[in-house]
């Protein structure tokens, strides 16, 4: 299955032009009022086909856009009851799924205080980092942020990490851990980052949580899901899977700043929350 890669640059040509390919497939292969509608990645190039539309090179470019970045589109839309939504899910190699569920968001709570970490982020990293992502995933490392955030001594194990899961086929891991705590146990860390305009996925971190699961099995599980925010605040989630749903399981926002930035009321309000 192609690997669904992140497209350098999503335009509003691209994204009318995959909506379209995506409404024939969703309009021909629904049979009724079905809540799960399957179909495969050759699907894709024969709708463009029939749409007289150019094909993407890299075809997993439009299952990134429909579950990061764009609306339904409006055929697709309509038929979603109140409180429901379709998510596009991997279902084994080249084969995917529309499936109905319900609408489930990993959104940052702006109410939330964010805690000031030292900055620690090399600057020359900052200024070659080729994308929100990727500058991201560098200010979760270098800051230990998965440290601060989950109480383990953790190291950063592969990132980008390309596998196969029974069930979903090819995913990408955008940096998974493995860590201990102070008793010993151990875990294994999987990561979704998203920057700019791009929305976490429900959809990738469950398939995380699957493929850790098949792949680490004796290490315990703790996913974790990365987003910036406004004024650089980094906001990390720690998600489970409950009954197959994706559940968030604590919340915490950080903002890296210089040391000297701290004040002594901001460490008096920390220990307070001690």
């Amino acid at each position: 299955m192609a690997k669904e890669k992140k497209p350098a640059k999503d335009t509003k040509k691209d994204a009318n032009r995959y909506s379209r390919i995506l409404e024939r497939i969703f309009t021909l292969r629904r049979k009724g009022t079905a809540s799960l509608v399957p179909f495969a990645r050759e699907d894709l190039a024969k709708a463009a086909r029939h749409l007289g539309i150019a094909f993407p090179k890299n075809p997993g470019d439009i299952i990134y856009s429909y579950r990061y970045r764009s609306s339904p589109p409006r055929v697709i839309a309509l038929t979603q009851p109140a409180g429901m939504e379709w998510i596009i899910e991997g279902t084994g190699r080249a084969q995917y799924a529309f499936k109905l569920v319900k609408i489930n968001r990993i959104v940052p709570d702006p109410a939330y205080l964010p805690i000031k970490v030292p900055e620690a982020t090399p600057e020359i990293i900052g200024a070659y980092a080729l994308s929100d992502e990727q500058a991201l995933l560098a200010k979760v490392r270098y800051n230990r942020l998965i440290d601060l955030f989950l109480g383990l001594t953790a190291y950063s194990l592969q990132n980008h990490l390309r596998t196969t899961v029974k069930g979903i086929g090819q995913i990408e891991i955008d940096e998974i851990y493995v860590g201990v705590d102070k008793t010993g146990s151990q875990f294994v860390v999987p990561v979704q980052a998203k920057g700019g305009n791009d929305q976490l996925s429900v959809v990738q971190a469950r398939q995380d949580i699957m493929c850790c699961q098949e792949k680490f099995i004796p290490l315990v599980c703790r996913a974790v899901s990365a987003q910036f925010m406004a004024a650089d605040v980094i906001a990390l989630f720690e998600l489970t899977l409950s009954a197959g749903v994706v559940k968030v399981v604590d919340q915490r926002h950080y903002k890296l700043v210089p040391a000297d930035s701290i004040t002594s009321e901001d460490l008096a309000a920390y220990r307070r929350k001690l």
